[in-house]
């Protein structure tokens, strides 16, 4: 990767830019960083000024090449991130395609033409030169903290942070001081073009379903089951608890693809409650009276107002 790498900072190897905005949303680790809930984000904060697209590679899909979704599909066809994000923003012009620069080319020949594309997950994808990149960092596990693969958790040495022009330290506790924050910002070492910002995981306080909104305090001392299939489910169950919520916990690997005897164990509770991104792959597998999930979001701890501000000035045309 280290070499790779080279071979592209010198131009060994083309990075091809196009002629419109384009932000990456990514990280240096594998792993949850927080990468759904930021594309999101910038979603809600672009749609109503611009006409906005989101590409993904669409991990684990069974369909090769471009598609542009059309909300009708399934979990497995699109992958769940794609497919959430269709969902939620059925306005919004939503492909995947495991080729970035291809699937940007396709973009581009529809019409309307969309006007900011944001990438999800292609910090790595280097064929593709973004405008800017965002790279974001686990508070629980900072990239400079780690090492490489096999020995850690890096797709690549952390030099590979340089590349990026903002830096988002994730699912930080909501009462982060400003000591650590200043602490975190040194053990970074950021260069002096780069901007720092910090966020948490903001839980809604109802879970959401395919019929109806339930307040979360509804499932306390009911038969509830909690299925996560995400990197880190940790913050999720934590959270959970802290609401008094009682519950067993079936744990799966990310991007799981549920079996027939995992869905039948499932079943055996007459409630499930699971995240968004799991959502995508068990509606239409588990009852959906029985089926709930809890939406989450970033919130910035301070500073929200120049992040907004930087990714408007570089993605509106004025």
């Amino acid at each position: 990767m280290q070499l790779r790498n080279t071979f592209y900072d010198h131009g060994i190897f083309e990075s091809h830019r196009f002629d419109l905005p384009v932000i990456c949303v990514g990280n240096l680790s594998v792993g949850g960083t927080g990468k759904s809930p930021m594309v999101e984000y910038l979603i809600s904060l672009l749609q109503e000024k611009s006409k906005v697209a989101t590409l993904s590679r669409g991990y684990k899909r069974t369909t090769t090449g471009f598609h542009l979704l059309n909300g009708n599909e399934s979990a497995a066809e699109t992958g769940d991130e794609p497919l959430q994000f269709k969902t939620k923003f059925p306005e919004v012009m939503v492909a995947v395609d495991e080729k970035r620069r291809h699937g940007i080319e396709q973009l581009l020949k529809l019409e309307p033409k969309p006007e900011v594309i944001l990438l999800d997950d292609a910090f790595q994808h280097r064929k593709v030169s973004a405008g800017l990149n965002i790279i974001l960092t686990p508070h629980s596990n900072l990239y400079t903290k780690d090492l490489v693969l096999p020995a850690g958790n890096l797709r690549e040495p952390v030099s590979g942070a340089d590349r990026a022009g903002i830096v988002v330290v994730t699912k930080c506790p909501e009462n982060l001081k400003e000591e650590e924050k200043e602490r975190i910002a040194k053990s970074l070492k950021l260069n002096e073009d780069q901007e720092l910002f910090f966020s948490t995981i903001a839980y809604n306080s109802v879970a959401l379903s395919a019929d109806a909104p339930v307040e979360l305090e509804t499932f306390r001392g009911k038969d509830l089951c909690v299925v996560t299939g995400i990197a880190n489910p940790d913050p999720f169950i934590e959270y959970l608890k802290k609401q008094g919520i009682q519950f067993e916990h079936l744990e799966f690997p990310d991007h799981h693809n549920f079996t027939a005897s995992e869905l039948e164990t499932i079943q055996k509770h007459p409630l499930v409650l699971t995240t968004e991104k799991d959502f995508m792959r068990l509606k239409g597998e588990l009852p959906k009276e029985t089926l709930f999930y809890l939406p989450i979001k970033t919130k910035f701890l301070g500073r929200k107002e120049k992040f907004d501000k930087m990714i408007e000035n570089y993605a509106i045309k004025k």
